[in-house]
């Protein structure tokens, strides 16, 4: 990932030239390696500790992934002569060598809710890619751009949990990451129903080619639970914050299907929306290409310049042309049209991987950062 020159130095009044420690619990999975990408010459955050599983602890990073790395360039120097560490042996070690740490560990829904709080209760702020605490009211569930003010309920979490610094903040499901950005400048209009088809990368299941030959020249209908995630997460980052907790919103009625397709990286999804209020084309194009997120405003290192981006070409956006946008942060939207059962009906592209996971984590801890939770 490249950073715009500048970033630091516009933030120094805000932050200081503080640069921040950070741990990558779950290092050798898909996503923690684009954790270790997405940090390396980070202008804020300085990845020292790595951590996995008890059978990767005591090993150099650069033994471990000899034949595992899976990210177009190579593992960074200092990072590959890294000692791995045990993520629940030693967390009380690395809780206190860091600032904070992002999770994206492969454990049962309980071994990583326990896990987290643990660096939690350890006073170890912990910005998560895992699903385990989505649903929990005092947990903020956030895509920069969209619900920044959801972080005021971190506050909340610290009283839950008696901790004073410590916390948990979490990103949404992937599968989700390129429509509702695509819906939001669009909801004071009144989205009231929403047909979403996605067509989902493999490295969404941690895998590529090479480790998953059957997904060559193949199409696979059914993704575990990414269904549920994708109806019910977009209710919870259009929530309000309410005594301490989100409460989700009561609307838009959200059905989805979620397809595994034989790409690298990238989740495109067909997107049909109904309205309460009329709205031109024109007018959701205009309200696409002005949107403006926090950080934009802030001038975040990973934030991209232009959020949302729509193009005018009928075969566009395309996985492969589009998913790299940006330093693959920004969301291509294209084919806008009238339908004949909903309003509207668009196409939608992210990087799963990078805004749907590691570079999106990043972003939010930049963005809690610059707002002193960090």
């Amino acid at each position: 990932m490249q950073w715009r020159g500048g970033c630091r130095d516009r933030f120094s009044g805000a932050i200081g030239m503080k640069r921040y420690n950070v741990g990558i619990i779950g290092a050798t999975g898909m996503v923690g390696q684009r954790f270790v990408s997405c940090l390396d010459n980070h202008p804020w955050f300085s990845a020292k500790v790595l951590a996995a599983s008890p059978r990767s602890a005591g090993k150099l990073y650069k033994d471990l992934m000899e034949s595992r790395w899976g990210m177009p360039t190579a593992i960074p120097g200092v990072i590959g002569d890294t000692v791995v560490l045990d993520a629940d042996a030693d967390a009380e070690k690395i809780a206190s060598e860091v600032d904070f740490v992002f999770c994206a560990v492969d454990m049962p829904k309980a071994e990583i809710l326990a896990l987290e709080e643990k660096y939690a209760k350890l006073e170890c702020p912990v910005i998560s890619s895992n699903g385990a605490c989505r649903s929990a009211p005092d947990v903020p569930m956030i895509i920069p751009e969209i619900n920044p003010e959801h972080a005021q309920v971190i506050d909340a979490q610290r009283r839950r949990l008696g901790t004073a610094r410590g916390f948990i903040a979490v990103k949404s499901n992937c599968s989700l990451q390129s429509y509702v950005p695509a819906l939001h400048p669009l909801m004071d209009c009144g989205v009231t129903d929403v047909l979403v088809c996605t067509y989902q990368a493999i490295s969404g299941a941690g895998k590529t080619f090479a480790t998953w030959p059957e997904m060559v020249d193949n199409v696979i209908p059914y993704i575990g639970g990414e269904e549920e995630k994708s109806e019910i997460e977009p209710l919870k980052i259009w929530g309000s914050v309410t005594g301490g907790a989100i409460v989700n919103a009561a609307s838009p009625n959200i059905t989805t299907q979620c397809v595994r397709v034989p790409v690298t990286d990238g989740h495109l999804a067909a997107v049909f929306a109904r309205f309460d209020k009329k709205i031109a084309i024109e007018e959701i194009k205009e309200r696409w290409n002005a949107f403006v997120g926090e950080p934009q405003r802030l001038g975040l290192p990973s934030a991209p310049k232009k959020f949302l981006h729509y193009f005018e070409e009928p075969d566009r956006p395309q996985t492969r042309l589009e998913r790299d946008l940006e330093n693959a942060m920004a969301v291509s939207i294209g084919r806008l049209r009238e339908d004949s059962q909903y309003d509207v009906k668009f196409i939608c592209l992210s990087h799963n991987t990078v805004r749907g996971a590691a570079g999106g984590s990043v972003l939010t801890a930049e963005l809690l950062c610059a707002k002193g939770y960090l």
